[in-house]
């Protein structure tokens, strides 16, 4: 015979799973519910990467323009090499540190763009 002391721990540890595992998550934003910034307001740095990627590089990390794979499920859902991320500097940081500009598009020219600035927690559409 199962106690009630047991139960009560059975049914907060499913639940604790399920929050832990997405299920009572509501659904991943879309477009059209990302939060977005200006160009304007980005930082310097970002500025800069969107400079370079609109005009094609040269990118100073050799992972910029690899495929994103949105794992996170954050961004709008898109077949696989529809993202590409790229680098934004962090000032002092001694990786490639927390920020970074997504890409979209069917094309070698992205269509859209979305900023992060802590390692895809997070991301805002680009305004431009």
């Amino acid at each position: 015979m199962l106690n009630d002391s047991f139960l009560k721990r059975c049914l907060w540890l499913l639940l604790a799973w399920l929050l832990c595992a997405g299920a009572l998550a509501g659904p991943a934003p879309t477009a059209a519910r990302l939060e977005t910034i200006q160009v304007r307001d980005l930082p310097a740095e970002a500025r800069k990467t969107l400079a370079l990627i609109k005009q094609g590089g040269p990118f100073p990390y050799a992972k910029d323009g690899v495929v994103f794979g949105n794992y996170e499920g954050l961004l709008p859902r898109q077949k696989r090499g529809y993202y590409h991320e790229y680098t934004v500097k962090t000032p002092h940081a001694r990786n490639r540190g927390a920020r970074r500009i997504i890409t979209g598009g069917e094309s070698a020219v992205a269509s859209e763009y979305y900023y992060t600035d802590n390692h895809y927690v997070t991301f805002m559409r680009i305004q431009e």
